[in-house]
């Protein structure tokens, strides 16, 4: 004979099929805050040489530069790694870095893309990094705002310093970086696993989109540690057009402000990503070195965010610097021939003083190497005939000179450039 069901017997199956429901979810949930962030990055940050140069790369080590070294630009602070752990993916961490054996890296603080982002004309109206930023979990305050993103970028890098037993070293003024420099030069001349020398770590933010018409808030970042910022990143903002946006407009007046106040506090104006419109502007009302810290010539790649031999010239004439990136978008290429090939090209039209290194490492490009193997730039040059003070000078010299100078605050009587 059939069972008759009682209510209670009911309820007490309903209740059941509730909570293994409720399980469910939280395992699938579970399973995407724990997965899709590195899915995610998986598919972005991809390191792929070529034939060649995986043959170079497996047969000998990666080459050893004499001089500093130094990147202008990676946005590792954008992905859930834990920055002093090496990874399985991306292209910087801190043991990569020691291996490579980068004295300073600059890490940008990206905020904001719009979905579908492309070189041409973006708007502001869609947002790729708000899904990422509440897949990893990050604080609900940066949920749905810019600025604390940043200032979160800010924290993960301060406590990655503090755990790192003196390995990474936040740079916020020129004696840190003096500091850096010494422990440096006592450590051993050629790098060795055993006794890795300290990297430095200063912050940058790659388009001010989240200073919401305000000053304070830049002063917030400062007070953070940023030394450095993109005036625009993929689209418009209030402070400058993109080169990728729709109105590619040049500085807006609260942007002349900010500009102004940047220069007084010590913090590096950076025009990577600016339109041609806004950097002309910026060229005329700057009293300090101008940074472009990563991107690439039309001269060698002919993209449109990349710069006019004008502008070179122009941002050669505030003292500052021309860092070349190592994807294709900004050389055409992922081979270190390429790297070496724009890199000569502003030697030629700006002057040796002028070019540095911007990786863009981590900021969803495809290299041919990650930072451990930055030394192959190193080797391009002098295969491209470049000498070996010169190298140096690429390498980290000039970098160094213009950050030294530039995180220095103005004081009332202190000269422009």
């Amino acid at each position: 004979m059939a069972s008759i069901a009682t209510p209670k017997g009911r309820e007490g199956r309903m209740r059941r099929a509730v909570w293994w429901g409720v399980a469910a979810l939280a395992i699938l949930a579970a399973a995407f805050f724990a997965l899709a962030p590195g899915i995610v990055e998986r598919s972005m940050n991809k390191v792929e040489p070529s034939a060649a140069l995986a043959r170079r790369m497996a047969t000998a080590p990666a080459p050893v530069v004499a001089g500093p070294i130094v990147d202008l630009h990676a946005d590792t602070l954008l992905w859930s790694r834990d920055l002093l752990t090496r990874g399985e993916r991306g292209q910087v961490d801190l043991p990569r870095l020691q291996d490579g054996d980068v004295a300073l890296q600059v890490f940008s603080s990206v905020t904001k893309t719009p979905r579908g982002q492309n070189y041409d004309s973006n708007g502001d109206d869609s947002d790729n990094i708000t899904p990422l930023v509440i897949a990893q979990l990050q604080p609900v305050r940066t949920w749905g705002s810019l600025l604390n993103r940043s200032l979160w970028h800010a924290t993960r890098l301060r406590r990655a310093a503090a755990q790192s037993d003196g390995q990474l070293r936040l740079i916020r003024s020129s004696a840190d970086l003096d500091s850096l420099l010494d422990a440096r030069s006592a450590g051993p001349v050629v790098f060795h696993a055993r006794h890795p020398r300290p990297v430095g770590a200063l912050l940058s933010i790659e388009g001010l989109n989240g200073l919401e018409g305000d000053l304070a808030n830049l002063d917030r970042l400062y007070r953070s540690g940023f030394r450095m910022a993109g005036l625009a990143h993929f689209y418009d903002n209030e402070v400058a057009g993109s080169m990728h946006g729709r109105a590619k407009g040049g500085l807006t007046p609260f942007g002349r402000q900010v500009v102004a106040r940047m220069e007084d506090k010590g913090m590096i104006v950076d025009v990577a990503h600016a339109s041609h419109a806004a950097l002309a502007d910026v060229l005329r009302v700057a009293r300090r070195p101008v940074v472009s810290s990563h991107g690439g010539v039309q001269a060698t790649c002919n993209v449109n965010r990349n710069l006019t031999d004008d502008e070179v010239r122009g941002i050669a004439r505030t003292g500052g610097i021309v860092g070349i990136g190592y994807w294709p978008g900004a050389v055409c290429s992922t081979d270190p021939a390429a790297i070496a090939k724009a890199i000569v090209h502003v030697r030629d039209i700006a002057g040796i003083d002028h070019v540095a290194l911007g990786s863009d490492f981590d900021g969803a490009v495809t290299t041919g190497f990650d930072t451990a193997w930055v030394g192959l730039v190193a080797e391009a040059l002098a295969q491209a005939g470049m000498a070996p003070g010169d190298i140096a000078t690429v390498m980290g010299g000039n970098a160094l000179r213009v950050l030294r100078g530039g995180i220095q605050p103005l004081s009332p009587r202190s000269p422009a450039r």
